[in-house]
């Protein structure tokens, strides 16, 4: 059984309980937006409200392209899946969204005809599925989407889907034991603020918009580069960790609207947020780190009556928190 059957399972016929109240009386900062990627290195939707799932949002990162080996791609090596745009059905974000055959995910890039991907999961299976430390099966999408796929980029592709009825990709349990995602980079959730985002633009003769980070949850109201530092969150009545800073590889150099590589943010946060500036007595002195990688607390949450949905405009309440980015886990 899967994580998240497990969940709703455990909460089923538990009544809702009243949250209970943070400790402190004003929030530190709110939710001012929500992203989902529901393909891993494909453009996110900016959505105002999203269901919870142990895994992460409800629809991010379910599926990937593979090369031929079956090897993720991602716009490290592949660039031009940034512009590939997904749509997904309004109310697919809705909690009880009914999932019916002719609900489909939509996708769209330069030169290449919409493509309909059908909701309902597939049939056929694609065995030795890897990214990066996982290998597994996964649902195959099909010729069709095979073809369109290596039609864009040029060479051999498909597109899977996790399988979370017979697959398992656990988190580092160094970080958060217990925990699981699909197609990730490693963790469930990305926090990032807006005024982290400002603060990098400062120093930037043209300022990056936040998708160069590709965030779950970005907000606003807090301190510049205040969320490296907080280890137990409440985010409405939800209660995540702050497990590990989050190192940035050459993806935020990559102009999500061109597909184009460029110096910067990356330069600059060489100079102002590597792990020589930030930990100085750490490893990895040449890393950079932008945003706050969490779980949520999911095994302490009843199933609401309104569902497990954050909505932007939801108020962010630090619980705990170290006192400097040298002692947070990265």
């Amino acid at each position: 059984m899967d994580l998240w059957s497990r969940f709703t399972r455990t909460s089923k016929g538990l009544e809702e309980q009243e949250s209970s109240s943070p400790s402190q009386s004003e929030p530190t900062a709110k939710i001012s937006s929500i992203f989902i990627y529901p393909i891993k290195s494909c453009r996110g939707i900016s959505v105002s409200k999203a269901p919870l799932t142990p895994t992460g949002f409800k629809w991010d990162r379910n599926w990937l392209v593979v090369n031929s080996k079956g090897r993720a791609y991602t716009q490290r090596v592949e660039p031009k899946l940034a512009l590939v745009e997904v749509e997904l059905p309004t109310e697919a974000f809705d909690e009880g969204f009914d999932l019916k055959k002719d609900s489909f995910m939509v996708l769209k890039a330069p030169g290449m005809q919409p493509l309909n991907i059908c909701l309902s999961k597939p049939h056929e299976v694609a065995d030795g599925v890897s990214v990066w430390e996982w290998n597994g099966s996964a649902w195959d999408e099909g010729a069709e989407a095979s073809q369109w796929f290596s039609d864009y980029l040029g060479k051999l592709s498909r597109l899977v889907r996790f399988n979370n009825d017979s697959q398992v990709r656990p988190v580092d349990p160094d970080y958060a034991k217990g925990h699981q995602i699909m197609f990730s980079d490693c963790f469930p959730f990305l926090l990032a603020s807006q005024e982290s985002l400002d603060a990098v633009n400062q120093h930037l003769e043209d300022p990056v918009p936040i998708n160069r980070f590709r965030p779950n949850i970005l907000v606003e109201g807090c301190e510049p580069f205040s969320e490296d530092l907080w280890t137990e969150i409440k985010i409405s009545s939800f209660s995540f960790l702050g497990v590990k800073l989050c190192s940035r590889c050459k993806v935020p150099s990559i102009n999500q609207a061109t597909a184009i590589s460029e110096p910067e943010p990356n330069q600059t946060l060489m100079k102002i947020r590597s792990g020589k500036v930030l930990r100085p007595k750490g490893k990895d002195q040449n890393k950079t780190y932008f945003g706050q990688n969490m779980v949520w607390n999911w095994r302490d949450c009843y199933a609401k009556r309104n569902g497990n949905v954050l909505n932007v405009g939801d108020p962010v309440y630090v619980m705990k928190k170290v006192t400097s980015a040298a002692e947070a886990a990265a």
